[in-house]
This record gives structure tokens, sequence and C-alpha cells, in this order.
């Protein structure tokens, strides 16, 4: 009788299996002072990992990553963080809908929609 041999192909490997985006955990709405900080929430998870990006009002959000002059950062978690909220009539504000988009090779997936408003100073007269 002959010796067994095992041989392992390169298809017979145990390996983890990729997977589609899915977020785990969904941005919420935000009332933020004017020139203060924030932080939309947005975790997603895929195999490989997938790669996040951020839409306000439909349009695509320009992160540090774009312009390293912009004041909206892109986490490693994938979260969005404002260095400050912006609203006025010389920049485009920051107050609006948000959804976060994870994708890799095998789809995608959309958060929740969350919306960013700006507080408005409350003035009071009688104080």
């Amino acid at each position: 009788m002959s010796p067994l041999h095992l041989s392992s192909s390169p298809g017979s490997r145990l390996r983890q299996e990729d997977f589609p985006p899915r977020i785990v955990e969904h941005p919420s709405d935000l009332i933020v002072s004017k020139g203060e900080p924030a932080t939309l929430n947005c975790k997603a998870e895929g195999r490989p990992t997938p790669t996040v990006e951020w839409y306000k009002d439909g349009d695509r959000v320009e992160t540090d990553r774009d312009n390293p002059r912009s004041h909206r950062m892109l986490l490693p978690s994938g979260s969005l963080f404002f260095l400050r909220i912006i609203h006025g009539r010389r920049s485009k504000p920051d107050d609006g809908s948000y959804v976060c988009v994870a994708r890799n090779y095998l789809g995608q997936a959309i958060s929740h929609n969350a919306s960013l408003e700006v507080a408005s100073k409350f003035c009071c007269p009688m104080c």
C-alpha cells in the first residue's frame, strides 16, 4: 500500500466568507448651536471592510479626506465629525438631512435619515 498524502488546494482552505455591508449603528437627529462641534454616528460592518460616505440632502458631503481645510472629518468608525457647525450666508450651512452609505464590492447599505438642526438663539426680552 502506498502512503496517504494530504494536500490542500487553494479553494479548500478554511476562510471567512466575504459579506455585503450592513449598518450596525444609525445616526440620530441632532440640534446643535452654531459654532459648536457635533458628531453624526454611523457604524457599518462587512467583509471586506466597507468604505463610508455621507450625503446631505442627496449631495455627497465633502470631508477632510477630500479637502484638508474642511471643517468636517470622516472618523475611522465611519462617523461624521463637525469641528464647528456652520450656519450662515457666507458658506453652505450644515443643517439638513444626512445619511451614511457603506459600500464594498458586494453591495451597499444606507442608514436611516438623521436631521441636523442649528438651534436658534432664544431671545428673552423680559430677562
